[in-house]
């Protein structure tokens, strides 16, 4: 693998967990873990930083923010196969019922 990592797609910032280490949050910026340590001790680093011991925490809410996006994406799509999936469950039971 090469000293910098790709940066993380438009997709995986949105599979990100509630905090991330800094090497994530660095692939997100498209800058180099050294780069952004760098920002950490200039107090430059563009989102909030959470230092645990030895380990710097990022959270993710901060990181969208910093990165430009403020909600999550709704899909129709989704909502389409969501919407098929709660009729199916509920009326299952009342088939079931019916048929007996």
């Amino acid at each position: 693998m090469s000293r910098t990592a790709r940066a993380l797609t438009f997709a995986e910032v949105f599979d990100l967990p509630l905090s991330v280490d800094l090497r994530t949050a660095a692939r997100a910026f498209a800058v180099c873990p050294a780069t952004a340590y760098r920002l950490i001790h200039l107090g430059r680093f563009p989102c909030q930083v959470v230092r645990l011991g030895h380990q710097y925490r990022i959270p993710t809410a901060s990181l969208m923010r910093a990165l430009g996006v403020e909600n999550l994406p709704v899909h129709a799509a989704d909502i389409e196969a969501g919407a098929e999936v709660s009729a199916v469950m509920n009326h299952a039971p009342y088939e079931q019922e019916e048929s007996q």
